[in-house]
């Protein structure tokens, strides 16, 4: 079983909003590296959108919660090293979410309310593929980038070249000097029931869904594997144009995109009222199957362009469209048993062993029960008849027994009270909800400690895997993750499965990680509470590895965005001397213990408040953030009395602007920023007291 992180549910009693929005940003960048940059998810959608529903509803009821940084604000997840960055010339933005046609109608509603005239409905299925953009300049094919970040993310040009159905080059009269062609890249389902009868022949892993082969095929560093795979692709959005006519509707764009002969869904069309919308939805959630591709919604998004623009978009998504999100499937089956897995931090993670099922897609035998409180409340025991549901992602989930099916006499469940790998004692912590195996020298953590130190988010060592990490630990050649850096041609000696060319690669790969930017160093070291986030924000403050094991926890806190929860982890984590000894092992290894350091700036915007809304031309949003901060002042996500002003750049978010005019809080342009930056002063503020200021007024 993978190592699950996080559980789907509210604030409980023993859980204060602050903390459990902090588990919850850990948990769904947890979730967001496993599906984004592996490819391999751990939850459901359902259940992912239901971490994030939950943090943006916490978000709203305590603003001062909300962060520039948290994944309610963040589109996809960091590209990984395995190819070279790209930068979008336009930011490929995430979708908000409905899960109920009454979601769907107040969103419709919402519409209607703010922009002019009536509205016009394109509807488009929502395919579960790879959100892929392709750039063109005169007519030629010369980049394919994924989402990534939004910003910035794979170059991944040589394998799209091999998708049969993606032109090479532009055709017809009217080809635009430059423009990005934004779709998805999927695997038809015959082409991944033909791939999985390959590989179960050969004797290789089978894909859970076409969704992740498709993703995998994609992401080959040899692109005839990915030629071989039959990827297909479907257009919906255009990105950058330049030399072209503009279009009035977004319908009329995709005509265009088909002129010029790149695929266009065949089902895709527009209607005039939401009651049409929420028809072609139930249309297509009762057909979803008779097509040779998996969907899992549909893509509502206004017509008019001049609407859309009247609309505009938060940092994340535009408001002139949203995901209507089929509901997942559901199936009853038996529940064999319930049995225990240990993760990488030595969490016991119950699962249920179910007599095989097909639900979402394909068949399941295994679905998760989180831990176990999980269990006690939904009161499954061996021998019940569970419904399971699955929403065509890699792990289902149990939702709970079938009482009227229940046989006589089934006793409730009982949590173990040793570890099943190493028989050492599983103790729950207090105030906690999770249970854990308390030997840190049990095999199974071991592994896992491994495999996530040589992941992609962390180390990113290619070919160091969850099977090579099991097997090295197995064999005695690894017993911690310094050890990795001890490996010699001759430590695979009698291993199957390893000749020349595989032991080279492997070497190379282990050597190339020692230059990895320290916060991958912290990624890796499994930290518990310090995510991606902070491991950012403490490589950045400190500079260093050894000054960050040197300090305090409250030296640690210190650092805006940290916090007293994760300070402690780590203060603890480099007071181990087990740790420390591991960290010597990476000394002596040369690994990089050296961050990026703060950059000497003059502190000219101390004890101000910067908010950034929109998009800038000179900065990206996080640099422009980072400007502000390298000053020493605070860049917050939400705009209150103390905010010294807003930055405003293309497509801002229309709440930050109006609430910084019922505030009289300036509003400043790129220039202005600019200015503030360098002087510490707001443009046009007078020099000698009481000399009226001229007005600052949105760009």
């Amino acid at each position: 079983m993978s190592y699950l992180l996080g559980s789907v549910g509210g604030v409980t009693s023993s859980q204060n909003p602050t903390a459990r929005a902090d588990e919850l940003r850990e948990a769904i960048e947890h979730h967001n590296r496993r599906y984004h940059e592996l490819d391999d998810p751990e939850i459901s959608d359902a259940d992912y959108d239901a971490l994030v529903r939950e943090l943006r509803a916490i978000e709203e009821q305590h603003p001062e919660l909300a962060t520039p940084d948290s994944p309610t604000q963040a589109v996809g997840s960091a590209p990984s090293a395995l190819f070279a960055p790209v930068e979008h010339r336009v930011p490929m933005m995430s979708l908000d979410n409905a899960f109920s046609f009454d979601e769907l109608l107040a969103w419709g509603k919402r519409m209607e309310r703010y922009i002019s005239g009536e509205v016009a409905y394109a509807c488009e299925l929502k395919i579960d593929g790879v959100a892929m953009s392709l750039l063109y300049e005169g007519g030629e094919l010369v980049r394919a980038g994924t989402r990534g970040d939004g910003r910035v993310g794979e170059d991944v040009t040589a394998n799209v070249r091999t998708v049969g159905v993606i032109p090479h080059r532009l055709q017809g009269d009217h080809v635009p000097a430059a423009v990005e062609v934004r779709g998805e890249v999927y695997m038809p389902t015959a082409s991944f029931r033909e791939l999985n009868r390959r590989q179960e022949a050969d004797g290789g892993r089978l894909f859970a869904n076409p969704r992740n082969a498709g993703a995998g095929s994609l992401r080959q560093k040899d692109a005839s594997i990915t030629a071989g795979r039959n990827l297909a692709f479907w257009a919906y959005q255009l990105g950058a144009l330049e030399g072209a006519p503009r279009f009035e509707r977004h319908s009329e764009s995709l005509a265009a995109v088909a002129s010029w002969g790149l695929p266009i869904n065949p089902e895709a069309t527009v209607v005039a009222s939401l009651d049409e919308v929420h028809a072609f939805c139930e249309r297509w959630l009762q057909h979803r199957h008779d097509l040779d591709y998996e969907i899992d919604g549909v893509v509502v998004k206004v017509d008019s362009i001049a609407q859309q623009r009247e609309l505009g978009s938060t940092s994340k998504a535009p408001r002139w469209a949203i995901a209507y999100k089929f509901p997942p499937e559901e199936r009853q089956t038996k529940l064999r048993s319930i049995m225990v897995s240990i993760g990488r931090t030595g969490k016991a993670t119950p699962f249920a062993m179910l007599e095989p099922v097909f639900v979402g897609g394909s068949t399941v035998g295994v679905a998760t029960l989180h831990n176990e409180d999980m269990v006690a409340r939904k009161d499954v025991r061996p021998g019940d008849t569970v419904i399971v549901r699955k929403a065509g992602d890699v792990i289902p989930e149990v939702v709970g027994p079938v009482l009227a099916l229940r046989p006589e006499g089934l006793e409730p469940w009982q949590f173990p009270d040793t570890c099943s790998v190493c028989q050492g004692p599983l103790v729950r912590l207090e105030g906690e909800s999770d249970t854990f195996c308390t030997n840190l020298d049990c095999p199974s953590q071991r592994a896992g400690r491994i495999e996530h130190f040589a992941s992609r988010g962390a180390m990113d060592i290619e070919g160091f895997g969850e099977q090579r990490a099991h097997l090295f630990t197995q064999r005695g050649l690894l017993g911690d993750v310094g050890d990795i850096y001890r490996l010699t041609r001759e430590s695979f000696d009698g291993l199957d499965g390893f000749g020349d060319v595989s032991i080279a690669n492997l070497l190379q790969a282990v050597e190339a990680s020692k230059s990895r930017p320290l916060p991958n160093l912290l990624i890796g070291l499994n930290i518990r509470h310090l995510g991606v986030t902070g491991s950012r924000l403490l490589a950045r403050a400190f500079g260093h590895l050894d000054r960050i094991m040197a300090a305090t926890a409250e030296e640690l806190a210190a650092v805006e965005g940290v916090g007293p929860k994760i300070a402690t982890s780590v203060h603890e984590f480099f007071a181990s001397e087990h740790n420390r000894k591991v960290i010597d092992k990476l000394r002596d290894a040369g690994l990089n213990f050296t961050g990026p350091v703060a950059p000497d700036v003059a502190q000219t915007l101390a004890g101000m408040s910067v908010v950034v809304t929109g998009t800038l031309e000179g900065w990206s949003r996080e640099e422009a953030e980072e400007a502000v901060k390298a000053r020493g002042g605070k860049s917050p996500g939400s705009v209150s009395k103390k905010t010294t002003a807003v930055v405003v750049g293309e497509s801002p978010g229309a709440a930050k602007v109006t609430k910084a005019d019922e505030l009289g809080v300036p509003v400043l342009d790129e220039a202005g920023f600019a200015h503030l930056l360098e002087t510490g002063e707001l443009p046009g503020q007078p020099d000698e007291p009481g000399e009226p200021a001229p007005d600052i007024t949105q760009p």
